[in-house]
Order: structure tokens, then C-alpha cells, then sequence
């Protein structure tokens, strides 16, 4: 029995499909993005069921509980599509539709790169003007360098969790595997925080983020890693940085994406940050980095993403090669 079957190449054709097209904004004007609805979802929960004054173990527990059934019936709804797809003719063209909704290599390009471009034409203010669409920290506490870090970190990560993750659990679990991801990353996004009302309620989404991000984290680093000779970096040294800082960091995940693109880059990341209600004192990321960023930077960072998601998307390739029956 053949460990991916059909799948790998459904993933295939839904990160080329993402590739191409990526969201088209005509679409989600009209219809709500499915990531949208499991915002809705969280936010409704949050407001019924994460009261101020209840104890924090309630509150924990309750957190939990949402979570399971979050997660349920993400994986419910995935199996639901699968099956509803593969018995219908060319059904999976949905499968392949549906993959691609939640794959987010176009998107996060282009999210990136208009910090890059509003840094380069409309300075400080329009830099932090498109920050601020992508990153939870404080836009008017940064300067130009900040910015750029911050959008190259955003970069970094969300290659991570955005890309490599979602991919994965396609390819090992189909639609439900893919869509239970989503739902697991956009509750992390919204309260796996550590500010006095999510701390407790979103405690359970945190942590088992961090786990389903386990495994992708560091496969995106070692892509990443890969893209070294792209700007005169050794691949074994831009490793060597990255096993050496990313346990550094204070996510479990983040710092590997992060500390394999401040090797390939030549800049130190992370560091000291300043959130909406906290501050983070981390360490950087290849502290010997330079760490005056520039717009140019960013290119160079949108450079080493896309030779790594050219290169996952040629594993993938392979593994769809290698699971067609002969």
C-alpha cells in the first residue's frame, strides 16, 4: 500500500495552483475565506466563554474544551469534502481548489513585498503603514530597520506555519488533516497570546500549535537553509546557525525559520520587541548579524522564500512521482 497514494500529487497541483493565483481578492469580496469563518467561529467563543472574571483554571479548561471541538469538526468538515469530492467526476479538481485556498505562498509574497515597496517609496509611514497587516507587534515603536526586520521575521515564520505546515498536513492527512491545521493556527493567532484575557482561555490553542508547528518549523528552516548560496552563504554554515540560536528563541518554532533566514541574510533578527500590552526581551538570531535592515533586504528575503518554495514544491513533486503505482 503506498504510503501518500493520490495525495502528494493533489498537493502538487494546489501548491502550483497557489503559485499562480494565490487569493484572488475579486473572490473573498463576494464569498468569506474559510480562514474567516473559523475567525468568527474563535471569536464567538471567546466572547461567550472567556469571562474576566471567572478563575483561570475555568477559563483554561473551557479553552480546551473549545479547542476539541474546534478541531473536531475541522476534521469532520475535511473528511465531509474529501469524500463529497472523490465521488464526484474530476471531483478532485475540489480537493486541489481547496488545498491551494489554505496554502499561502502567494499571499504571504505579496503581503511582504508591499512592506518592501512601502519602505521604498513612501518612507517610515508607509513602511509601517503595511507592517502592521502582517505582524502583532507595535508599527509606531519601530524605526525603518525595524520595520524591515519585523516584515523579513514575518517572512520567515509564515513560511513556516503558512506554507510548509499546511503542506504537510495535506500530504499526510488529506483535507481533514489540512483544515484542522487552520483551525488550530488561526485560534493560536487570535488568543494563543499572553495578555491578561488570553493567557489562561488560550492557553490549550498555544501549546498545541506549537506541536502541529513542531515538525514543519524545522523543515522550513532547512529549506530556507538551502537558499544560502543564493547570497554567498554556505548551506552547512547558515545550518550550523540555525541549530546553534533557533533553540534561543521563545517559541518553540519560530526561531528556526528566523535564525535560517538571519544566516542566509547576513542580518541578526528577533531580539527586543514590543507588542500591543507586552514587551519580549529575546536574544537574536545570528547576533552577529547586521542588523540595520533595508527594503533591499526584503527582496533579498522574498528571494530565499521562493527558492524554498520552489524547493518543497519539487519534493513534493518527487513523492508524487515515486507513490504512482507502475
Amino acid at each position: 500500500m503506498l504510503l501518500f497514494s493520490d495525495t502528494a500529487l493533489l498537493v502538487l497541483f494546489a501548491l502550483v495552483l497557489d503559485a499562480l493565483i494565490g487569493d484572488p481578492p475579486w473572490l473573498w469580496r463576494h464569498v468569506p475565506h474559510p480562514v474567516v469563518l473559523f475567525g468568527k467561529i474563535i471569536e464567538i467563543a471567546d466572547q461567550d466563554f472567556n469571562t474576566p472574571d471567572a478563575p483561570e483554571g475555568r477559563r483554561k479548561l473551557y479553552g480546551t474544551i473549545f479547542l476539541i471541538a474546534l478541531v473536531a469538526c475541522a476534521l469532520l468538515t475535511g473528511t465531509l469534502l474529501e469524500v463529497i469530492f472523490r465521488g464526484l467526476p474530476f471531483g478532485e479538481i475540489g480537493i486541489v481548489v481547496v488545498g491551494g485556498i489554505f496554502i499561502a505562498q502567494r499571499s504571504l509574497y505579496d503581503h511582504v513585498a508591499a512592506v518592501r515597496d512601502g519602505l521604498s517609496q513612501g518612507g517610515l509611514a508607509g513602511g509601517r503603514k503595511a507592517v502592521a497587516m502582517i505582524v502583532g507587534r507595535d508599527p509606531e515603536q519601530l524605526d525603518e530597520a525595524g520595520v524591515a526586520r519585523a516584515a523579513i521575521e514575518s517572512c520567515a515564520e509564515n513560511h513556516a506555519d503558512g506554507v510548509v505546515a499546511p503542506t504537510l498536513w495535506f500530504l499526510l492527512l488529506g483535507l481533514p488533516g489540512l483544515l484542522a491545521y487552520k483551525a488550530v493556527n488561526t485560534a493560536d493567532s487570535m488568543i494563543g497570546h499572553k495578555t491578561d484575557r488570553h493567557r489562561a482561555f488560550g492557553w490549550a490553542s498555544a501549546r498545541f500549535d506549537d506541536l502541529v508547528n513542531l515538525p514543519a518549523a524545522r523543515l522550513s528552516g532547512l529549506l530556507l537553509a538551502f537558499s544560502g548560496p543564493l547570497f554567498g552563504k554556505g548551506i552547512g554554515e547558515s545550518l550550523q546557525i540555525m541549530r546553534r540560536d533557533a533553540p534561543n528563541h521563545r517559541s518553540p518554532n519560530a526561531g528556526w525559520p528566523e535564525a535560517a533566514m538571519a544566516a542566509v541574510l547576513g542580518l541578526a533578527l528577533a531580539g527586543p520587541r514590543v507588542y500591543p500590552g507586552y514587551t519580549v526581551d529575546d536574544p537574536f538570531m545570528n547576533a552577529d548579524g547586521r542588523r540595520e535592515a533595508t527594503a533591499g533586504d526584503i527582496a533579498r528575503a522574498l528571494k530565499a522564500m521562493v527558492f524554498a518554495c520552489a524547493l518543497q514544491t519539487g519534493i513534493v513533486a518527487l513523492i508524487a512521482i515515486v507513490s504512482i503505482p507502475f
